[in-house]
């Protein structure tokens, strides 16, 4: 700790039981906890006046400690308290206009049947709690934790997965685990299961296990459409290692992604066509969101947005069409930029660049979503000053983001802090993208790290004599 000589008897990196990847899980499980206890507030209960146990958002309280999460909203209004089975069972909610609107679960496949067999397993506790002495509370907070229990696994796999991509510098796992984004947002939506897929598929293809790879791609597409961004950056580097048999692989990945969504989608789909419907309709028909670019254009400049003023229901068609457009034409970018590199491109590089890029002409940027983007970062642009300056200004956006909830007449803040901080973090994103084009554009790969954490390294040549 103070330097010296070592002793005789020290053991360097050779520690028997706090190896590398015991230290980075253990500030993993330091953080997850913290986020635990950062969502603790919204889980207290009270008694209402008849009596009866409440969970206590009373004023606000889910925006004033900021402790809001959709997990806890979601149990009872997706029919989950009720043993609803998503995509089957519908509920009815009330427009503007008075109407009775049929609804159905919101979230892809995968993270839909998630959410019920963590309400089923919510039901066999309190089951078991009324048999034995265990703890118990009211159902949406057993719910909460045992759905916290599955993200936080989840999340551990996205480290050790990273540790395990990148096994000669462990402190870029240490920077997942230790991501103010995870502090924040691992436990305020679903998307650590599909960032657990993502990170484990690009595991797998290092490890030549392109098949694998790809069916862990389906699965986490099944569970949030992101994942399948990665397929694109897969083909283009095996393109640009046909010689090596880069082509195959990619293809071969692809297949498979494709086989494993179609696997967990079809049943659904056949079965109740008009609830598996749902999620691709209620994104058609989503405006703008606070968070996107194009509200805070909107906001700032007065202009009604490419559709004007909408009724109630109506899908925002051109800029639908705007934002297709415009991905497509950056997607083409990247692509032209991969196939013109002067070394082939990492897949973590275009990986990221292409889900920055998502997001930034996306009509939603979900708070969670930066999730996303952590471990492509780490592996991109292994740069932890650089890194942890993004992720606690992403992280950041949180505070104007509830507090602008709860509007000025309550005490809270009003829109143009929230959608400044926005701005801000879309430009920081902006600036780690043309980092990551510098990068890919120099002949040599920085000699601190692996050019290409994700791709399997090729035949190695013998040493000399």
């Amino acid at each position: 700790m103070i330097g010296g000589p070592l002793g005789r008897h020290a053991l360097v990196g050779r520690a028997r039981y706090w190896t590398p990847l015991r230290v980075v899980l253990l500030l993993a499980v330091v953080v997850l906890t913290l986020s635990w206890l950062g969502k603790a507030a919204c889980l207290q209960e009270y008694r209402t006046a008849d009596g009866v146990p409440a969970l206590d958002w009373r004023d606000s309280r889910q925006y004033v400690a900021m402790c809001y999460s959709d997990t806890v909203p979601l149990y009872g209004l997706e029919g989950l308290a009720d043993d609803g089975v998503p995509y089957r069972d519908a509920w009815f909610e009330t427009g503007s206009d008075g109407t009775r609107v049929e609804r159905y679960m919101e979230y892809p496949v995968l993270t839909g049947f998630f959410q019920y067999l963590n309400a089923q397993l919510t039901d066999g506790w309190q089951w078991l709690a009324g048999q034995l002495p265990l703890p118990t509370a009211l159902d949406v907070v057993v719910y909460f934790d045992v759905t916290v229990f599955w993200l936080a696994a989840a999340w551990l796999v996205v480290v050790w997965a990273v540790l395990m991509l990148r096994p000669e510098r462990p402190w870029d796992a240490a920077l997942v685990a230790l991501s103010p984004l995870a502090l924040v947002h691992v436990f305020t939506n679903f998307d650590a299961l599909a960032v657990a897929f993502a990170t484990g598929a690009l595991l797998a293809l290092r490890r030549d296990r392109p098949g694998w790879a790809g069916v862990l791609i389906g699965l986490g597409a099944a569970a949030k459409l992101y994942p399948a961004l990665l397929l694109l950056p897969i083909l283009l580097v095996g393109w640009r290692r046909r010689s090596t048999g880069g082509v195959g692989r990619a293809a071969w990945a692809t297949g498979a992604a494709i086989a494993a969504w179609v696997a967990v989608n079809l049943p659904v789909a056949l079965a109740w066509p008009r609830g598996w419907s749902e999620f691709f309709r209620l994104n058609q028909e989503r405006p703008a969101d606070p968070d996107s670019i194009w509200f805070s254009l909107s906001w700032f400049t007065g202009w009604a947005g490419f559709d004007g003023q909408l009724a109630d229901g109506a899908p925002p068609t051109v800029l639908n069409t705007v934002t297709f457009v415009l991905m497509a034409l950056a997607f083409a970018a990247i692509a032209l930029l991969a196939l013109r590199a002067p070394r082939p491109p990492a897949v973590a590089e275009l990986g990221f660049l292409m889900v920055a890029a998502f997001l930034l002409i996306n009509k939603v940027w979900s708070p969670q979503y930066s999730l996303w983007l952590v471990p492509l970062a780490v592996l991109a642009l292994p740069r932890w000053r650089l890194l942890l300056a993004w992720m606690a200004v992403d992280a950041l956006v949180w505070v104007p983001r509830m507090y602008q909830y709860l509007g000025v007449e309550n005490k809270g803040l009003p829109m143009e802090p929230f959608l400044v901080t926005v701005l801000i973090r879309d430009a920081v994103v902006v600036g780690l993208c043309v980092l990551v084009v510098r990068q890919m554009w120099r002949s040599e790969p920085d000699p601190a790290c692996d050019p290409d954490p994700v791709w399997p390294r090729g035949p190695r040549s013998p040493a000399p004599v």
